[in-house]
């Protein structure tokens, strides 16, 4: 049996918006959330499927996913990366895993 070769992991900037769902954890009359996520995987669909299989075992309800790219790519674009989210993104990286840097509820506008 031969060995293949591990592919390498990469890390993507992932913006995904959330919806309702009892016991999520959101806040009283939030009508749902966008969260800011670092997730490592061979490529961008692996980042995309694991973060919201761990969304949903916390409960939460993924309703749209963008993805931003990995650093090399977002550098290329021109963003402005601040270390703060550098440090993340490498945690990301070490640990193989999906950080969830922030979290903004959304509220309806009451009239």
């Amino acid at each position: 049996m031969t060995d293949r070769p591990k592919l390498p992991q990469k890390v993507y900037t992932l913006l995904i918006e959330v919806g309702r769902n009892p016991g999520d954890g959101l806040p009283k009359g939030a009508t749902g959330a966008a969260l800011m996520c670092y997730a490592s995987g061979i490529d961008e669909a692996e980042a995309v499927r694991e973060t919201v299989a761990i969304l949903k075992q916390a409960d939460l309800a993924p309703l749209d996913v963008t993805g931003y790219g990995t650093l090399e790519e977002r550098l290329a674009e021109g963003h402005d990366i601040a270390d703060e989210e550098r440090a993340l993104m490498a945690r990301a990286q070490k640990e193989n895993s999906v950080i969830v840097a922030q979290m903004t509820p959304f509220f309806e506008g009451k009239k």
